[in-house]
């Protein structure tokens, strides 16, 4: 009887533990193909049977990529465009999700429904008449004209992530600050964002993985080498009638060590953040 009691207890475990193995190798297996066919020959790629481990390891397509000045550019303007956006959104994004949380005033519901409302809409329906205004404005194949379309994607929802995390703070350290003297300038800056930062990594992350990884907006707002961005560095290497297979494994390794690297040394604050963003007061 025991030893059914235990079986019956024990079997959901294992079965928990099974799924996350089997998910886990169908979301890893991907990453590694990636990794070591960038360490094949272009030929190697498409020998039969396939082989996950290269027969000659070879680094040829990753001297390619940083031999080549346009390669570079693409990594260089990706870096750039994502800094920036990630900057500039979290410093509106603070400031906004502070007046939220903190003030009462009028329409700040009709506000908090419009900005909810904004993630509804599909990007690619905006994408023709935004496309339009780029133009008018005179912005076409310009770095802002990127800046300002991603920060236009990205302030909904990191202004949401921030107010999230802000409820969770008690109003008591807003206060503690003007009882002294402060201002309420004062209390953000110097006491509301350093206990802030699990929430500020959490909204600096996504928008980075979005700045970082967009295609649409890029391949449509640009037209010069000189301002295209890695996922579209990537699309290039797709040619007519042959593709630089190992040469588009390799960008996208590069490609994704910087998201891979902020994770891992912002997890603890990431994951921390997310969870506190996700609870609303």
């Amino acid at each position: 009887m025991a030893k059914r009691s235990f079986k019956n207890s024990a079997m959901p475990t294992i079965l928990t533990y099974l799924g996350l193995a089997i998910g886990l190798v169908f979301s890893t297996f991907p990453i590694v193909w990636m990794f070591f066919s960038s360490l094949k020959s272009n030929t190697e790629i498409f020998a039969l049977p396939p082989r996950l481990l290269p027969k000659d390891f070879t680094l040829a397509a990753y001297l390619t990529i940083f031999n080549d000045p346009v390669k570079v550019r693409f990594f260089i303007n990706s870096y750039f465009v994502a800094g920036v956006v990630t900057c500039l959104t979290l410093v509106i994004a603070i400031l906004t999700a502070y007046g939220f949380s903190r003030y009462s005033f009028r329409f700040k519901n009709t506000l908090n429904i419009f900005i909810i409302s904004t993630q509804t809409v599909p990007p690619i329906t905006l994408l023709i008449p935004y496309f339009g205004m780029v133009v008018a404005f005179r912005i076409f194949d310009t770095y802002l004209a990127l800046i300002l379309t991603y920060m236009v994607f990205t302030l909904p929802y990191a202004v949401l992530l921030m107010t999230g995390y802000l409820n969770t703070l008690p109003k008591e350290l807003d206060e503690a600050v003007l009882v002294d003297g402060g201002s309420s300038w004062t209390a953000l800056w110097r006491v509301i964002v350093p206990v802030s930062i699990p929430g500020i990594v959490a909204t600096a992350v996504y928008t980075f993985l979005l700045a970082w990884n967009e295609f649409l907006f890029a391949l449509t707002l640009t037209k010069s080498m000189d301002l295209r961005t890695v996922p579209i560095g990537i699309q290039l290497l797709m040619g007519q009638h042959a593709f630089e297979w190992n040469e588009m494994m390799a960008m996208s390794v590069l490609g994704s060590l910087p998201l891979l690297v902020l994770y891992l040394v912002a997890q603890r604050y990431f994951l921390a953040g997310m969870t506190a963003g996700s609870v609303k007061s």
